[in-house]
Protein backbone atom coordinates (compact mmCIF):
# COMPACT_ATOMS: atom_id res chain seq x y z
CA UNK A 1 0.00 0.00 0.00
CA UNK A 2 1.47 3.20 -1.42
CA UNK A 3 0.58 6.14 1.47
CA UNK A 4 -0.39 9.64 0.39
CA UNK A 5 2.04 12.49 1.49
CA UNK A 6 -0.11 13.37 4.31
CA UNK A 7 -1.32 10.45 5.64
CA UNK A 8 2.70 9.68 5.95
CA UNK A 9 3.18 12.29 7.42
CA UNK A 10 0.76 12.22 9.99
CA UNK A 11 2.05 8.20 10.10
CA UNK A 12 5.51 9.54 10.64
CA UNK A 13 4.58 12.42 13.09
CA UNK A 14 2.27 9.93 15.04
CA UNK A 15 5.29 7.86 15.58
CA UNK A 16 7.88 11.17 16.67
CA UNK A 17 4.85 12.02 19.64
CA UNK A 18 4.54 8.84 20.39
CA UNK A 19 8.53 8.51 21.39
CA UNK A 20 7.78 11.70 23.40
CA UNK A 21 4.61 10.27 25.50
CA UNK A 22 7.07 7.06 25.97
CA UNK A 23 5.24 4.79 23.45
CA UNK A 24 7.55 2.80 20.85
CA UNK A 25 7.99 4.80 17.89
CA UNK A 26 6.49 1.61 15.83
CA UNK A 27 3.46 1.16 18.17
CA UNK A 28 2.39 4.75 17.34
CA UNK A 29 2.78 4.57 13.86
CA UNK A 30 1.43 1.40 13.54
CA UNK A 31 -2.06 3.17 15.42
CA UNK A 32 -1.39 6.43 13.43
CA UNK A 33 -1.84 4.23 10.44
CA UNK A 34 -5.14 1.99 11.28
CA UNK A 35 -6.59 5.56 13.01
CA UNK A 36 -6.80 7.14 9.02
CA UNK A 37 -7.09 4.15 7.20
CA UNK A 38 -11.06 3.59 6.00
CA UNK A 39 -10.82 -0.15 5.95
CA UNK A 40 -9.21 -2.51 8.47
CA UNK A 41 -5.96 -3.71 7.33
CA UNK A 42 -3.67 -6.94 7.98
CA UNK A 43 -0.97 -7.21 9.63
CA UNK A 44 1.63 -8.41 6.32
CA UNK A 45 0.04 -5.01 4.81
CA UNK A 46 1.03 -3.11 7.76
CA UNK A 47 4.28 -4.40 7.97
CA UNK A 48 5.01 -3.60 4.55
CA UNK A 49 3.79 -0.57 4.05
CA UNK A 50 5.71 0.79 7.31
CA UNK A 51 8.80 -1.59 6.40
CA UNK A 52 8.93 -2.96 9.64
CA UNK A 53 9.57 -6.16 10.53
CA UNK A 54 6.49 -8.62 10.31
CA UNK A 55 7.90 -9.42 14.25
CA UNK A 56 8.14 -5.95 15.35
CA UNK A 57 3.96 -5.29 13.71
CA UNK A 58 2.71 -8.64 15.87
CA UNK A 59 4.41 -7.11 19.15
CA UNK A 60 3.04 -3.21 18.21
CA UNK A 61 -0.14 -4.79 17.71
CA UNK A 62 -0.64 -6.52 21.13
CA UNK A 63 0.30 -3.61 23.15
CA UNK A 64 -2.67 -1.57 21.15
CA UNK A 65 -4.88 -3.64 21.57
CA UNK A 66 -3.97 -3.95 25.49
CA UNK A 67 -4.47 -0.51 25.03
CA UNK A 68 -7.70 -1.17 23.88
CA UNK A 69 -7.03 1.67 20.89
CA UNK A 70 -7.24 -1.37 18.23
CA UNK A 71 -9.51 -4.49 18.11
CA UNK A 72 -9.33 -7.79 15.79
CA UNK A 73 -11.49 -8.26 12.96
CA UNK A 74 -12.35 -10.77 10.09
CA UNK A 75 -12.76 -9.81 6.44
CA UNK A 76 -14.81 -12.14 4.47
CA UNK A 77 -12.81 -14.56 2.01
CA UNK A 78 -9.28 -13.91 3.89
CA UNK A 79 -8.28 -16.22 6.17
CA UNK A 80 -5.32 -13.28 7.69
CA UNK A 81 -6.28 -11.26 11.10
CA UNK A 82 -7.44 -7.96 9.99
CA UNK A 83 -7.03 -4.77 12.93
CA UNK A 84 -8.83 -1.51 12.87
CA UNK A 85 -8.12 1.43 15.21
CA UNK A 86 -11.33 3.34 17.81
CA UNK A 87 -12.23 6.46 14.84
CA UNK A 88 -13.56 8.85 17.20
CA UNK A 89 -11.04 10.78 18.54
CA UNK A 90 -13.04 12.08 21.44
CA UNK A 91 -13.45 8.28 22.40
CA UNK A 92 -9.86 7.17 21.54
CA UNK A 93 -8.88 10.21 23.84
CA UNK A 94 -11.23 8.81 26.69
CA UNK A 95 -9.42 5.27 26.11
CA UNK A 96 -6.38 6.88 26.18
CA UNK A 97 -6.64 9.04 29.51
CA UNK A 98 -8.13 5.73 31.17
CA UNK A 99 -5.39 3.54 30.62
CA UNK A 100 -2.91 6.17 31.30
CA UNK A 101 -4.98 6.54 34.71
CA UNK A 102 -4.71 2.90 35.44
CA UNK A 103 -0.56 2.48 34.56
CA UNK A 104 0.38 5.76 35.92
CA UNK A 105 -1.92 7.59 38.37
CA UNK A 106 -3.26 4.82 40.04
CA UNK A 107 0.05 3.57 41.17
CA UNK A 108 1.26 6.67 42.42
CA UNK A 109 -2.11 7.05 44.36
CA UNK A 110 -1.11 3.30 46.15
CA UNK A 111 2.16 4.55 47.24
CA UNK A 112 1.01 8.26 48.27
CA UNK A 113 -1.63 6.65 50.75
CA UNK A 114 0.97 3.87 51.88
CA UNK A 115 3.31 6.75 52.60
CA UNK A 116 0.83 8.56 54.11
CA UNK A 117 -0.17 5.91 56.40
CA UNK A 118 3.82 4.87 57.77
CA UNK A 119 4.42 5.89 61.29
CA UNK A 120 8.18 6.06 60.30
CA UNK A 121 9.72 8.60 62.93
CA UNK A 122 12.59 9.28 60.59
CA UNK A 123 9.80 11.34 57.87
CA UNK A 124 9.90 15.02 58.31
CA UNK A 125 7.46 17.07 59.65
CA UNK A 126 7.52 18.82 55.96
CA UNK A 127 7.89 15.75 53.82
CA UNK A 128 4.56 13.75 55.60
CA UNK A 129 2.84 17.49 54.75
CA UNK A 130 4.08 17.38 51.36
CA UNK A 131 3.12 13.75 50.42
CA UNK A 132 -0.61 14.32 51.80
CA UNK A 133 -1.30 17.30 50.25
CA UNK A 134 -0.07 15.92 46.74
CA UNK A 135 -2.48 12.96 47.88
CA UNK A 136 -4.95 15.06 48.24
CA UNK A 137 -4.46 16.57 44.83
CA UNK A 138 -4.45 13.61 43.05
CA UNK A 139 -7.44 12.27 44.77
CA UNK A 140 -9.14 15.20 43.83
CA UNK A 141 -8.15 15.11 40.43
CA UNK A 142 -9.34 11.31 40.53
CA UNK A 143 -12.52 12.04 41.77
CA UNK A 144 -12.82 14.69 39.00
CA UNK A 145 -11.93 12.33 36.14
CA UNK A 146 -14.29 9.78 37.26
CA UNK A 147 -17.32 12.35 37.43
CA UNK A 148 -16.36 13.36 33.62
CA UNK A 149 -16.07 9.95 32.34
CA UNK A 150 -19.38 8.67 33.89
CA UNK A 151 -21.01 11.53 31.64
CA UNK A 152 -22.78 10.70 28.70
CA UNK A 153 -20.67 11.48 25.42
CA UNK A 154 -22.63 14.59 24.26
CA UNK A 155 -22.84 16.35 27.95
CA UNK A 156 -18.70 15.00 28.13
CA UNK A 157 -18.51 17.10 24.29
CA UNK A 158 -20.20 20.00 25.27
CA UNK A 159 -18.80 20.41 28.60
CA UNK A 160 -15.76 20.47 26.12
CA UNK A 161 -17.22 23.07 24.09
CA UNK A 162 -17.88 25.33 26.85
CA UNK A 163 -14.47 25.95 27.68
CA UNK A 164 -14.16 29.00 29.35
CA UNK A 165 -17.36 30.07 29.55
CA UNK A 166 -17.35 27.54 32.45
CA UNK A 167 -14.81 30.11 34.21
CA UNK A 168 -17.06 33.09 33.87
CA UNK A 169 -20.30 30.86 34.84
CA UNK A 170 -18.46 30.16 38.39
CA UNK A 171 -17.19 34.09 38.58
CA UNK A 172 -21.00 35.18 38.59
CA UNK A 173 -21.72 33.11 41.97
Amino acid sequence: MTLPPVVEKFVLHWGEMGSRWGVNRTVAQIHALLYLSEKPIAAEEIADTLAVARSNVSMSLKELQAWGLIRLVHVMGDRRDHFEAIQDISQLFRVIVEERKKRELDPTLALLRECVASEDPKTPAFVKARLKSTLGFLETLTRWYDDMKGLPHPIFLALLKAGGRIQRFLKAD
